[in-house]
């Protein structure tokens, strides 16, 4: 089997339904086994449920199915995924769409998609997913009893894929329940309920085959993947456990995949449905600081040992870190009680606390745990920092071979660094040097040498300098897109 390459949104919507009854477990025939001494043979595992005619039709009233018109301009269908366009011009979505209108041509025209959807109250709310209506000129919601209504757009949150609609029917609408993703197990059974290809209450079922998924959809991946039957037009459906209840939001699939399907926790959806619902919008919490996983190097250079957590490159001036107290260089352990393990994880955690709360935040500093208080706030963009001498300075002969200058507005806008980082600019690196054997490259920004943070190339070079006839130099770098590294630079014979 070819190796699959790109991950690609279920181009139109997912409809999977919540049931809320548990079917009968069918008996396996047990083998008969001797029994060892006098310990009993086992008794027969409840493994396949018998069927899933109850939670199907529980389930159904609260599934519908999405249809959208879009005007698309200047030719041509557009085809919304979550990854870029790996593809070019030509969209693997296009065979998707093709029955239901999309072609491509240079002339505006009117583009029909599918997608599924989940009654969340009485009122008339559904969730789906924000692909499926974004830019949609006109949204009909089809009822499982036959009945239409148009649809219109409360909040939308294109970081996780979610969208709040809402539609005034003639009488109270069935809600379906809400379950608890967080205690999904690995190996759980599921069902889906949706609309692939237009085919209205399709029901599959599967198991949950991984959590915790990143897929590169946005900031805050973390999809639930499942082998229950996804296919264009599930998009925005719900993914129900087997007391009934919805513990996800059917996304994405693997282009040219089989089994192989995401969907977005219920827990994390929830506190998103909530603010599009109250307000139409999502605002989420902003420590302010840089963060970076740990790796062995960086664990070894700071005497971490095998510490989870994850380390502060920055923090930005006036934001809610610094205020506390966090400081560059401290390694996050924990965000209210919960040990955070990645930068993803501290994000998830972070955006999930909300503007203007007050969370704990435990990190190590020097071998010890310190505990801060910290108010979320919102990111403010701060002013630039002011530089001078900005020139770029070369060491002098005998040296480690590397030329820095301070670090200016313009050359952070170049190398993509933050204007108000502190650190030096490599602007040069001299062949056969002890720096460019290491790896030093230019437009790294040395923030550290042997543990002592440096502003200007001045202090740099003082710490370069500083340790004598044959001696070692450690540097910490940040280097853009790639992160923080740490270099071993052997020095050679001064004069």
């Amino acid at each position: 089997m070819k190796k699959i390459k790109h991950l690609l949104v279920a181009g139109a919507v997912l409809a999977v339904v919540a049931v809320v009854a548990v079917a009968g477990f069918s008996q396996g025939s047990a083998a008969q086994v001797p029994a060892i001494k006098t310990a009993a043979a086992p008794a027969p595992v409840a493994l396949i449920p018998a069927n899933f005619e109850s939670l199907a039709k529980l389930a159904r009233p609260a599934v519908v199915n999405i249809r959208t018109v879009k005007t698309i301009h200047g030719g041509g269908p557009v085809f919304r995924h979550f990854f870029g366009s790996p593809f070019g011009n030509q969209s693997p979505f296009e065979e998707f769409f093709k029955p239901y209108g999309g072609r491509s041509q240079e002339r505006d025209l009117k583009q029909q998609s599918l997608g599924s959807g989940f009654i969340i109250d009485r009122d008339g709310y559904i969730v789906t997913n924000n692909h499926v209506v974004d830019g949609a000129d006109r949204i009909r919601v089809h009822l499982a009893d036959g009945k239409q209504y148009d649809a219109e757009v409360v909040g939308r949150d294109a970081n996780t894929d979610l969208a709040l609609i809402r539609i005034k029917a003639d009488e109270p609408l069935t809600p379906i329940a809400m379950g608890d993703s967080e205690v999904l197990n690995v190996g759980s059974w599921v069902v889906a309920i949706g609309s692939p290809f237009g085919l209205e209450q399709t029901v599959t079922a599967g198991i949950v085959s991984a959590k915790g998924r990143v897929i590169g959809a946005g900031p805050y991946d973390d999809f639930i993947q499942t082998d229950a039957s996804i296919n264009p037009g599930n998009s925005g459906g719900p993914l129900i456990n087997m007391a009934g209840e919805v513990v996800g939001i059917n996304t994405a699939i693997v282009a040219r995949g089989q089994g192989v399907g995401f969907a977005i926790p219920i827990n994390l959806a929830a506190e998103v449905i909530a603010q599009l619902k109250n307000s139409g919008a999502v605002s989420r919490g902003w420590l302010g600081v840089g963060v970076q996983d740990l790796t062995e190097e960086l664990n070894d250079y700071y005497g971490l040992g095998k510490t989870d957590g994850v380390l502060v490159t920055q923090v930005f001036e006036e934001d809610p870190a610094e205020k506390a107290g966090i400081k560059a260089g401290d390694v996050i352990l924990e965000v209210n009680g919960k040990t955070v393990a990645s930068g993803r994880a501290l994000s998830l955690a972070v955006a999930g606390v909300g503007v203007g709360k007050r969370m704990s935040v435990t990190v190590l500093r020097d071998g010890k745990k310190k505990t801060f208080q910290i108010t979320t706030t919102r990111r403010e963009d701060g002013a630039a920092r002011a530089d001078g001498d900005d020139g770029p300075v070369m060491e002098k002969s005998g040296s480690f071979g590397l030329a820095l200058s301070p670090l200016t507005p313009e050359a952070a806008s170049h190398y993509g660094y933050d204007s108000q980082e502190d650190g030096v600019l490599v602007t040069g690196v001299e062949p056969g040097s002890p720096a460019h054997k290491a790896g030093v490259q230019v437009g790294d920004l040395i923030k550290e040498v042997n543990r002592k943070p440096v502003a200007t190339p001045g202090d740099a070079f003082n710490g370069l300098k500083g340790e004598g006839k044959d001696a070692s130099v450690q540097i910490l770098v940040k280097r853009s897109r790639a992160g923080f590294i740490v270099f071993k630079l052997e020095g050679k014979e001064r004069p």
